[in-house]
C-alpha cells in the first residue's frame, strides 16, 4: 500500500501553514520529514493520518494492505499516549481486541510484540513504572501490534536522553526492516532521519512546501558501518545547509512573538 500527499494546503484561519505539499511513501519505504521549526511537519502528519481535513488538497491510500493487517495508518507520538490504568500487555492488546475477538489470538501476537521489542519481563508492570524509554518502547509494540501498511511516527524520540535514542533508533531499525511496512518519521533530528529514513522530504518555512527530496544511497546494513556513518555525516551536513538559514529565521519568530 502506497500513501500519496496530493497538492496538499492548509491554513488555520489566516495563517498559511502548508502549500501544495506533494510526495509518495511507496510499500515498505521509510520517508522522514524535516525543516525549520512551524513548518507545518506534523500538521502534515496530521493530515495523512486522517485527523485533520486539509484546506485543499488530499492524503491518499492505494493499493491493498498486506492480509495481515489489522490497520492501514497507526501513530506512535513524542507523549507515548499509554493508558495508565492498564499493563503493558493490556496497552498493547487494546487496539487488537476490535479486530480479534479471541483473546488466545491476541496473546500470541503480544507475546510476539513483547518478545521483538524486548520487553517480555515488563508485561504486567504499568506505565509508571517504566522508564521513559520503556514507555515509549510499549507505544512503538502497540502500533506494530496491529501489523499497519503504514506507521506515523511524530517526533517519536525527542523527549528522551540521548543514550535512550540511540538504543530505540536501532529498534527502530529492525522493526521496520522486519515488518516490511511504510512510514512517514517527523523529525528535528537530521542524524534521526539520515540513519532511518530511505528518502527524507525538506520542508520550507512556513508555508511549508517542499524544497527538496534527498535519496539515502545506503541500505541499513551499511549504515551501521564506519564507512557508512561517515556517509550519513555528510549527508546531515547537506541537510542542515539546506534549512540552516530559514532555521535560524523561524527560531528568531518564535523568541520575537
Amino acid at each position: 500500500m502506497d500513501l500519496i500527499a496530493n497538492h496538499i494546503s492548509h491554513r488555520f484561519g489566516t495563517l498559511n501553514v502548508l502549500d501544495a505539499v506533494s510526495f509518495t511513501v511507496r510499500a515498505g519505504e521509510v520517508v522522514a520529514v524535516v525543516g525549520p521549526s512551524g513548518c507545518g511537519k506534523s500538521t502534515l502528519l496530521s493530515i495523512l493520518g486522517g485527523l485533520l481535513q486539509p484546506s485543499s488538497g488530499a492524503a491518499e491510500l492505494r493499493g491493498a494492505a498486506s492480509p495481515q493487517s489489522l490497520n492501514p495508518l497507526t501513530f506512535v507520538f513524542q507523549d507515548f499516549a499509554l493508558l495508565p490504568w492498564c499493563t503493558v500487555a493490556e496497552n498493547i492488546e487494546f487496539p487488537l481486541c476490535h479486530a480479534m475477538s479471541e483473546s488466545a489470538a491476541r496473546r500470541a501476537v503480544v507475546d510476539d510484540v513483547l518478545r521483538r521489542i524486548g520487553l517480555s519481563d515488563f508485561r504486567t508492570a504499568y506505565p509508571k513504572q517504566l522508564s521513559g524509554g520503556m514507555r515509549q518502547r510499549v507505544g512503538i509494540a502497540r502500533a506494530i501490534a496491529v501489523r499497519p501498511a503504514i506507521l506515523l511516527m511524530d517526533e517519536p524520540l525527542s523527549a528522551l536522553d540521548s543514550q535512550t535514542r540511540e538504543l530505540l533508533m536501532e529498534d527502530f531499525s529492525r522493526l521496520l526492516a522486519e515488518a516490511a511496512m511504510g512510514a512517514v518519521y517527523v523529525t528535528h533530528n537530521l542524524e534521526e532521519a539520515v540513519r532511518l529514513a530511505d528518502r527524507i522530504v525538506v520542508l520550507s518555512r512556513r508555508p511549508g512546501r517542499v524544497r527538496e527530496v534527498v535519496s539515502i544511497p545506503l541500505t541499513r546494513a551499511e549504515r551501521g558501518e564506519i564507512r557508512g556513518r561517515e556517509k550519513l555525516t555528510a549527508l546531515q551536513a547537506e541537510l542542515w545547509s539546506l534549512i540552516r538559514s530559514e532555521a535560524i529565521d523561524a527560531e528568531r519568530e518564535v523568541q520575537d512573538a
